[in-house]
């Protein structure tokens, strides 16, 4: 996902000001696409210069709240439907697992045991978000509690696998000749 797609989809939503949308950003999409007041505002105007979006209002100090144009609309359609989601493959984490033999025992269960807290940690905030979220039937909160599900089942996930991981090494070191296993 872009930036550029996460801000076309806010503002499919209604019309909001760069400050609206980083509030927005906060409190929902800053979970699974963080974004910096520069970039956001830095994006904003790009979208603006390709013809993606329009001021469509002006309040005080300058203030100024943009809406997709139909250019946007379609370009958000397009990534919507037509664009295959990018597949993450890589995780350092992981790559990191495989090699965790080159280390004792106890320090394999200990990686492991921080990702776990890692993951309970990320947990903790998704269930924080819960109560934000509104049950009302508009788009945004129909489709971001069901992105927050995805996230709480995922570092449940996350949690449950690390436990496993290092029930899997004490098993191992209890089997292997020198007690290490290493």
């Amino acid at each position: 996902m872009s930036l550029r797609h996460a801000l076309l989809g806010l503002l499919s939503q209604g019309s909001a000001s760069g400050y609206d949308l980083l509030k927005i950003f906060e409190i929902s999409l800053a979970n699974v696409w963080p974004a910096t007041q520069s970039q956001l505002y830095g994006e904003l105007g790009r979208l603006a210069d390709a013809g993606l979006i329009e001021v469509v209002a002006e309040g005080p100090r300058g203030r100024k709240a943009y809406g997709p144009t139909e250019a946007g609309m379609a370009e958000l359609r397009h990534w919507l439907v037509e664009v295959p989601p990018e597949q993450l493959r890589r995780s350092d984490m992981l790559l990191r697992v495989f090699f965790l033999g080159a280390v004792g025992a106890e320090q394999a269960r200990a990686y492991l045991k921080e990702q776990g807290a890692v993951a309970t940690r990320s947990h903790e905030h998704l269930e924080t978000i819960r109560p934000i979220v509104a049950d009302d039937d508009h788009d945004l909160s129909v489709y971001g509690r069901i992105a927050l599900e995805w996230g709480l089942r995922f570092t449940r996930m996350q949690q449950e696998w690390a436990e496993w991981a290092a029930r899997e090494i004490e098993a191992h070191t209890s089997r292997t000749p020198s007690g290490t296993g290493v």
